[in-house]
């Protein structure tokens, strides 16, 4: 992703919640698109930079989720080892009704390739030869790992038992907890992202070429569409963790249980095309902008620069209208360093507030010294003034001592 700044916002947790609420309170448009109607158990939408939910449906039921299993096996494998280690095949054979590339015992593939037949033909055999030799000759192992990172990831609706995702008792996930794990893949492999979005792709380790399908059809078909993994069992029905991209926005998509491909599909596209239709992404307040220019006290002429903290991203119904507003002091006084925080700016939904972002002084501001200070003091007219007076009073009383000296001087001789 793009090197931005991250700010916590004050009020950042409001804007998920609000979501529905601007949602419901925004005039109907004619065109505006239909809640999806769907046929999944489970099911939610996205957005991807900043987490929101844009429609669930029971987004956090536990359910078998087939080989969208392999997601969390992947992530490991890449965590793990380099993409040209070579691995040789376990001694593992595929049943003849499963997904797989072939591999015999002992065969040798480059984990580039291995994963490559993992995400695209959602290849069994390809799953567990990487769970047998990231998980050091032991699957058990490997299913261990993938529970520990489970729950270092957040994923509290998942538990793995195998590697692979095919039916068996402990093995579940849930459409929010898929999305999460897709959105960390996406985020921080570079070649997940990439492998996920091909439509085809071709081996060349292991003892022979083989050229892979992607079982994701969508990719290739629609051309927004950039991934993300299917599943099937008669268990799990057919599961998708789709993604899209359009106009800057990339949404995340899952469906559980759907009782066919085409419905899955059906369903993968109309969450995303629901998304897409209703909703935006916008960044009303940007890192550094400049957003309020305040005089200084006790400095005619010097102006400070505010600037903003960080980047605040959100996503809001298309009907919304964001604006913000500026709360910072008529004046600053120094001193004050570099970034010290001098206001905020509200960001605001329909008149609502959402965040909070920080607002810092552009560069350091330094106190006025007391000789300026008193230099400036008595060049003000009603200090001079008294100056002045004070002045021509101590002259005045000198005068007289000089003159009463002198009349005693003249009166004593005579005396004498």
């Amino acid at each position: 992703m793009r090197s931005r700044v991250a700010v916590p916002a004050l009020y950042a947790g409001v804007a998920l919640a609000l979501i529905g609420m601007l949602a419901a309170s925004a005039p109907a448009s004619a065109d505006a698109a239909p809640v999806p109607r769907l046929s999944a158990r489970g099911a939610i939408v996205i957005e991807e930079r900043t987490g929101q939910a844009l429609y669930g449906l029971d987004p956090n039921r536990r359910l078998p989720i087939a080989s969208t299993t392999k997601l969390m096996t992947a992530l490991l494998t890449l965590e793990h080892v380099r993409l040209g280690r070579i691995f040789a095949d376990p001694d593992y054979y595929a049943a003849a009704v499963d997904s797989q590339i072939g591999l015999v015992p002992g065969e040798r593939m480059s984990v580039h390739d291995l994963l490559l037949a993992l995400l695209l033909p959602s290849a069994d055999d390809a799953a567990q030869d990487l769970a047998f030799n990231v998980g050091h000759g032991s699957v058990g192992r490997f299913v261990a790992m993938m529970n520990t990172r489970a729950r270092e990831l957040g994923l509290v609706h998942t538990h793995y038992s195998t590697p692979i995702g095919l039916d068996t008792p402990g093995n579940y996930s849930s459409a929010s907890d898929l999305v999460k794990l897709a959105t960390f893949l996406r985020e921080h492999q570079p070649f997940f992202a990439r492998a996920v979005a091909l439509p085809s792709a071709v081996l060349h380790t292991g003892d022979h070429t083989r050229f892979l399908t992607n079982r994701n059809d969508l990719v290739g078909r629609v051309p927004w569409i950039n991934g993300v993994k299917t599943g099937h069992t008669l268990g799990a029905g057919y599961v998708l963790v789709g993604s899209g991209t359009r106009h800057g926005m990339t949404l995340l998509s899952a469906v559980l249980g759907t009782p066919s491909q085409s419905a899955r599909d059906a369903d993968t596209l109309a969450l995303l095309d629901y998304g897409f239709a209703e909703f935006r992404l916008a960044s009303p307040v940007r890192a550094e902008a400049v957003l309020a220019t305040l005089s200084v006290s006790e400095q005619p002429g010097v102006h400070a620069q505010v600037i903003a903290a960080g980047t605040f991203t959100t996503v809001v119904p298309r009907t919304t209208r964001l604006t913000t507003r500026v709360e910072v002091p008529q004046q600053l006084a120094g001193p004050l360093r570099r970034h010290a925080v001098v206001g905020h700016v509200l960001v605001l939904a329909n008149g609502r507030t959402i965040a909070a972002v920080p607002l810092l002084l552009a560069v350091p501001l330094a106190a006025v010294s007391p000789l300026t200070l008193a230099g400036r003091f008595v060049t003000r007219p009603p200090a001079l003034a008294v100056i002045i007076a004070l002045l021509m009073v101590a002259l005045g009383l000198a005068l007289l001592r000089r003159e009463r000296a002198r009349g005693r001087d003249q009166v004593g001789p005579e005396a004498a």
